[in-house]
């Protein structure tokens, strides 16, 4: 048998080898109660050792850190321009889209002020800002709660909205995204958005600076196989760029 250190020790060993951990899993596998286990991933998660989630743990080195949308501007800024103007690039005139929240997608949004009888529904009030400016646009806001830290809506009404219109494309920004748990975000209640965006339309475009891959949020929006289209910059490893090809996702590389 085990003693607390060490089975604490081996839990975190199993959190970073697997990539998450569920209370029923390490309980059956150290043969202990799930009350143990909860104290033992509490007193961890305190320690900084690994993150709590619900039901379980995920590493705490490979979790991203939720920046505010003021912040997120700040951040590989440049490479975030041109990879709105290349995500850009695959909206035509008279298209109908939904475009995510955030900062990456608010360059997206920038690029597309020339483009003409857009039909744009967006759960980002920067968005909705930028994209005033464009006379050829029709804009419509989700509704919903408003998250300041991200400036986006969320909520049920919002995604029971979306049930009532067909898009073409979704644009979604992400803040993780990982080989086996997909494109993920901090906040479960943006996740659950994405999701029905993604349930309604008839491709799925995610862009995101090369800095996101390898790392996790919380929240897993969906996997990495139900991706269309991927827009990233020339700094994403060859690891990434294999096994991305490997699923058939068409691969947009920004030289930066």
């Amino acid at each position: 048998m085990l003693s607390t250190i060490e089975r604490r020790q081996e839990i975190v060993l199993l959190t970073e080898k697997k990539g998450n951990v569920s209370v029923k899993e390490l309980a059956e596998t150290f043969n202990i109660s799930t009350v143990t286990i909860r104290n033992d991933l509490n007193e961890l998660n305190r320690l900084g050792l690994l993150v709590r989630s619900r039901g379980g743990a995920v590493p705490s080195n490979r979790l991203t850190k939720e920046l505010s949308i003021k912040e997120k501007h700040s951040k590989n800024h440049k490479v975030k321009q041109k990879l709105g103007e290349a995500v850009a690039q695959l909206i035509k005139d008279g298209d109908a889209i939904i475009l995510d929240s955030g900062s990456t997608t608010e360059e997206v949004a920038r690029s597309l002020l020339d483009k003409k009888e857009l039909t744009v529904m967006t759960n980002g009030l920067n968005i909705a800002n930028e994209l005033a400016q464009a006379e050829n646009c029709d804009i419509f806001i989700t509704g919903g709660r408003l998250r300041k830290k991200s400036m986006s809506f969320y909520g049920t009404h919002a995604e029971e909205r979306l049930k009532y219109y067909n898009f073409g494309k979704v644009i979604l920004g992400v803040d993780g995204i990982d080989l086996n748990r997909g494109i993920s975000t901090h906040y479960e209640p943006e996740a659950n958005y994405n999701r029905a965006m993604c349930d309604n339309a008839e491709q799925i475009i995610v862009v995101t600076d090369s800095s996101k891959f390898g790392k996790r949020s919380l929240h897993s929006i969906i996997a990495l196989n139900k991706i269309d289209i991927l827009v990233t910059d020339s700094n994403l490893s060859k690891e990434y760029k294999d096994a991305i090809e490997a699923l058939n996702i068409e691969l947009h590389i920004v030289n930066i």
